[in-house]
């Protein structure tokens, strides 16, 4: 039987950071660096996977999936899905995994879900899975084995991506419209090369803090279920501690920025959108508290150099990578530019790739 090949893509977040869990808005793109993992029958019954990228192997006999066990290791999050599956009841079949990845780990790029559901399709062996339950099978594995409280933005887009357009997700119906961008300005990211420890316990605290911010708004707005249900107004007049306020102030001031940055990709305006970016990052650095110097540095450096429209971190924080909108003509300059500045700077080359947005996960099927 000739070897299966199922793919699944990572993610750039254009705007819209951490509004996700609170059920507000995002508009990410599926980008067209992806995790491959290619499966051939076990002839042992037994599950076997391996990644080509921490070269370690895991093994589980496919009848005992459903007593898997958190490792706090990258298996996890395959073992993850496939707990998930049994328990939605599909039978999976011995199989040998082999995992590649374009996705750099670390980086703000949503490798982890890329992995979930290029495992999950792996697993179905093109078996017919609604898409959207996919998306929440393999967010309920991160929440439920992982340990990670995420929203669902990350597999969401990387089911459902599409070439040459972003991806505006309402986090709490789950209807989401294509968002053309424009023909000229570029997305570019820039890989920092560091991510700090602090990141996954930051993740779960600003969780519970945006909780104990619709606990206080709901004393004064019983209407109110989420952040995304809040107004500035409705914040900046609740009584909250003050690092509570300031998580909600980035929410909702950022849930506004994502509606404006559709309007200005509509019409075509890089400025709006550059200006847009920069507002979020000053939002995540200042109120929201997730960023690092060293991505405070990148955004800086790229918004001093000609041809960039703004700049932004994306991702959950403390490291990871930029965002930038810049000219095509620009392109080149601002590479070496920033390179350069940074790698001066902090004694690091950082990777530097155009993101084009590309389509969602999908086996591989060869035409002969």
């Amino acid at each position: 039987m000739q070897p299966r090949t199922f793919r699944a893509p990572g993610r750039v977040n254009l705007i819209g950071e951490h509004t996700d869990y609170n059920l507000g808005f995002v508009l990410p793109i599926a980008l067209d660096l992806a995790t491959y993992v290619e499966t051939r029958p076990s002839p042992d019954g037994l599950i076997h996977v391996f990644s080509e990228e921490q070269q370690e192997s895991y093994s589980w006999n496919p009848a005992e999936t459903a007593t898997l066990q958190p490792r706090r290791q990258w298996t996890d999050y395959v073992a993850g899905v496939a707990v998930q599956l049994a328990l939605h009841g599909v039978d999976l079949p011995p199989l040998h995994l082999n995992i590649r990845s374009e996705v750099p780990t670390g980086s703000g790029l949503s490798s982890s879900a890329a992995l979930e559901v290029s495992t999950a399709l792996a697993l179905l062996q093109g078996r017919d899975f609604p898409p959207l339950e996919l998306a929440r099978l393999c967010q309920r594995a991160e929440i439920d084995f992982v340990g990670m409280p995420c929203g669902i933005m990350d597999q969401f887009v990387s089911v459902f991506g599409q070439s040459n357009a972003a991806i505006k997700i309402d986090c709490r119906s789950l209807d989401y419209q294509a968002v053309t961008l424009p023909p000229d300005p570029r997305i570019i990211a820039v890989n920092s090369l560091v991510k700090h420890e602090l990141g996954a316990s930051a993740y779960r605290i600003r969780v519970a803090e945006c909780a104990t911010a619709v606990e206080a708004l709901q004393r004064r707005f019983p209407e109110i279920r989420s952040l995304r249900d809040a107004t500035p107004a409705q914040v900046e007049t609740t009584d909250m501690p003050a690092v509570v306020k300031r998580r909600a102030r980035h929410i909702v001031t950022e849930n506004e920025r994502v509606g404006r940055f559709v309007e200005a990709a509509a019409n075509q305006d890089a400025p709006a959108m550059g200006a847009l970016f920069l507002a979020s990052h000053e939002s995540m650095r200042d109120d929201y508290e997730i960023s690092c110097e060293e991505i405070d540095f990148l955004v800086s450096a790229a918004a001093e150099t000609d041809g960039c429209y703004g700049a932004r971190m994306t991702g959950g924080g403390f490291g990871g990578c930029t965002v930038n909108l810049v000219e095509a003509r620009a392109v080149p300059f601002f590479n070496e530019t920033v390179r350069n500045r940074y790698a001066s700077r902090f004694g690091i080359n950082p990777f530097i790739f155009q993101c084009v947005p590309g389509p969602g996960a999908a086996e591989i099927r060869n035409i002969s």
